[in-house]
Formats: structure tokens, sequence, C-alpha cells
């Protein structure tokens, strides 16, 4: 950085005078703590994305009537390739095979049947969330009586998801989301049969490609 001095050299013209130069850093460091504040207090309120996950009762119960619920309150739903979705209610009695229905993954489709499904249960959980919402209960017995709903035998129905060998990830993912959304807690990924295989090669035979009803 140059400066004019005052005293005048040859000519009459001013000498020029050098001057260092010096950068203050100490808003930089002012900065930086803000920063490191900032980014300590936003990541303390970000909740993590968790799935619940609710255990078996302890409680023993009498095996008949136990089979009885899981049979009436069953639904099992196949997951094929190409967006490919069906479920069917119950299992087979005798030698009838279950009716397989052609669903889809939008909101009238799988979520519609599920929602009806489970309407007592959904219907419960939004008298929780009112009582939440007006301060009768706490976040803690919300979950709680949440919770406790979702299990009830009686009302909630078991869901069985099985996927084909082509079936994608995002669709497995899909499906899982759809629990969630439709309250669901009472469901189980296990592997897919040859009987279900059986199935979705009769239906596919026939050339059915339109999403069925609800029932």
């Amino acid at each position: 950085m140059n400066v004019q001095s005052k005293d005048h050299g040859k000519g009459g013209k001013p000498k020029p005078k050098k001057v260092s130069t010096r950068v203050d850093l100490t808003p930089m460091v002012d900065l930086g703590f803000l920063l490191i504040t900032f980014f300590m207090l936003t990541t303390t309120l970000i909740k993590p994305q968790t799935m619940e996950i609710y255990l078996p009762s302890n409680k023993k119960e009498d095996e008949d009537k136990q089979t009885e619920i899981k049979q009436s309150q069953a639904i099992t739903i196949l997951i094929n390739n190409e967006n490919k979705l069906y479920y069917f209610f119950g299992g087979p009695e005798g030698e009838k095979d279950p009716e397989l229905i052609v669903t889809d993954y939008s909101p009238t489709g799988l979520r519609s049947m599920l929602l009806q499904r489970n309407a007592e249960v959904v219907l419960k959980i939004e008298e929780l969330k009112k009582k939440l919402e007006s301060r009768e209960l706490t976040q803690e017995q919300f979950s709680e009586q949440s919770a406790a709903v979702k299990r009830e035998l009686h009302i909630a129905p078991v869901v069985v998801i099985k996927a084909t060998d082509l079936a994608s990830y995002k669709n497995l993912v899909d499906v899982l989301d759809e629990m969630q959304i439709c309250n669901v807690a009472r469901y189980a990924i296990v592997d897919i049969t040859d009987y279900d295989k059986e199935l979705i090669a009769k239906i596919e035979g026939t050339g059915i490609s339109e999403p069925g009803g609800t029932n």
C-alpha cells in the first residue's frame, strides 16, 4: 500500500511511503463460534426418523381363539415385479383358493383397503390425537395408549407381506410405509411360498391388469 509523504524529493514531487497491510481476523473468529453454536443447537432439535416395532405380548391366550382371530383378521400382500401388487383375506378354505385381488400403490388402492380393514383402530387413534392437541393427554400417554389400541386383537388386522424374487426393494418399502400411514402395527415380512406364486401365476394368466376392488 502506497501513501504519499509530506516530504518532497527532487523536483518537488512527494515521495511514496510504503506501509505494511494488516487484516483483522477477529470478526471471523466470532463468526466461527456463531456457526458452531448454530449447528450444535439445530442438530439436537432434529428427531431421528425411526419405525416403531411392537413386540408380542407375554400373556398366554387360548390357542383356538388366537388362531380364529388371526384367520379372520389376516391380510396377505403379495408383491411382484413391475409394480404389480395383490392381496387376499384369510387363507385357503379346504380345496378352495382365496380370492386374489389386484391393487396398486395409489391412495385409492392398497391404502384404501388397509384403512377400511383397520377403521376401528384409525378412529380410536384420531380420538387420541384430538385429546393430545387439547392437552388432555401428554405425549407419553398418547404413545402408550395408541400402541395399546394398535395391538388390540379383535379389531386390528394382521398383515403378512410377501415379495417375489423379482420384486423391487422400493415396492417393499412402499408397502411398509402404508403400514405406518394406516396405523397397522401387527405385520410381518415372510418368504413367499410356491402356493402364493401359483396364485399370482393364475391371475396374471387371465390377463387382468386393472386394480380390483377393496372388498
